[in-house]
This record gives C-alpha cells, structure tokens and sequence, in this order.
C-alpha cells in the first residue's frame, strides 16, 4: 500500500499547503481513513492480488 498524505507527513507549513493543494480532497488523509484498507488486503477477498499497489491518496496522484 502507498502511503496516503497523513498530518505527520506535512509537518512543514508551505510544503502542507503545495502538496494539498494539488491534492483533489484538500486536506490530509485521517488514520483511520488509511487503515480501511488494511483489513481488504489482509483477507481472503485480496488473495489473488500479487505486485499490485493501492494507493489512498485523497486523489494526490490522479492530477
């Protein structure tokens, strides 16, 4: 899994306001919001994926 934008992750003020605003959601991602994911890939549903990535992004990378 890609790492989403969580508040640690823009601990510097300017950097924070480039990266979010580019981001399509605006606002850093919440743990828990990152952690949904954890639970699909770690059950049988995600057994049949192998070298696939997931990003949770808030839409940072679709720009």
């Amino acid at each position: 899994m890609i790492p989403a934008m969580v508040p640690f992750r823009l601990a510097d003020p300017d950097g924070q306001k480039d990266i979010l605003g580019t981001t399509i959601m605006q606002r850093p991602a919440q743990p828990e919001e990152v952690a949904g994911a954890v639970p699909f890939l770690a059950s049988d549903e995600a057994s049949y994926m192998t070298g696939s990535e997931m990003v949770v992004d808030g839409g940072y990378t679709a720009q």
